[in-house]
């Protein structure tokens, strides 16, 4: 009898934390692992920040992995395992992503393969910040089988609590990891092995965000773009990453929830995707700010 490959679902909001966990993931996990992305966004920003590492990856840009790429994913997965035959594969869906689709999809449609786990990373900041869960989000933590709640340090005490509390109130069966930058013991993330059967899911996905990129070969004042990203909340923008080049070389550019960092990285040049409700109402008010940043 064949084995079946394991798969782990990793999924959560927009900005959570996602690619960071995959980074630490491909940094200390030495099974051979496959990682298939789907991103939110016309540029595969994440896909750009994983190439280079040790691994075998597939990108599904373009769409929601939970609706429109359901087909395309089965014929990714089939590929990796006829051609690499990894250990394990990894699926990071996008943050917009309602995930039971897509675990009934390994479960139905997949036979060569087992969905080992859903993993849902969730922001801490931004709870507190957005305190609210939206449709999307609940669909999310309840399907996990592990919640991962990402950037503890930046909450206090109590409103860690608080948060916790709220996770368990929408699912009492997962357990919850407490980290910082995604730098949890990946033991716990794989061996899960997901007992649970999957409903056919019949939800209509209706997208709450929207993007728009941005390329550039010009080189840009640092000062006057950490102004500029200090703007983008006001901007209606949730979530913004990419690369950008200062004088000093190139950066990789993370936003979230009104707080954003930089980290050196090696790329050719400007590459921002802008994420948001309605976003691309305010793209040429955005952008323009952005091209007063250019040497």
């Amino acid at each position: 009898m064949q084995t079946r490959t394991p798969i782990t679902v990793i999924t959560g909001p927009l900005g959570s934390g996602k690619t960071t966990l995959l980074r630490h993931i491909i940094d200390t996990v030495s099974r051979k692992i496959a990682i298939l992305m789907n991103e939110f966004g016309e540029i595969s920003i994440d896909a750009k920040i994983i190439q280079g590492k040790n691994v075998e990856m597939a990108d599904l840009g373009g769409g929601c992995v939970c609706c429109s790429l359901v087909g395309e994913f089965e014929a990714a997965v089939n590929e990796i395992i006829d051609t690499v035959d990894p250990d394990h594969i990894v699926v990071e869906t996008t943050g917009v992503a309602e995930p039971d689709a897509l675990a009934f999809d390994i479960q139905e449609s997949l036979p060569n393969v087992r969905l080992d786990g859903v993993v849902t990373l969730i922001d801490a900041d931004a709870m507190v910040k957005y305190p609210s869960v939206g449709h999307t989000m609940r669909m999310q933590i309840e399907a996990a089988d592990t919640l991962i709640l990402n950037k503890v340090d930046l909450v206090s005490e109590s409103e860690l609590n608080a948060i916790a509390q709220k996770l368990h109130s929408l699912n009492a069966v997962a357990s919850i990891l407490h980290t910082q930058r995604g730098k949890v013991d990946t033991d716990l993330l794989f061996g899960i092995t997901r007992e649970r059967v999957e409903a056919q899911p019949h939800h209509v996905h209706q997208p709450e965000f929207e993007s728009f990129s941005y390329t550039s070969s010009a080189t840009f004042d640092r000062q006057c773009f950490e102004e500029f990203a200090d703007t983008l909340a006001g901007a209606d923008v949730y979530r913004a990453k990419g690369f950008i080049r200062f004088p000093e070389g190139i950066y990789l550019f993370n936003f979230v929830a009104g707080r954003w960092d930089f980290e050196p990285f090696e790329q050719e040049g400007t590459e921002l995707v802008f994420i948001g409700k309605q976003v691309s109402q305010r793209k040429e008010e955005i952008l323009g700010r952005l091209n007063l940043c250019e040497q």
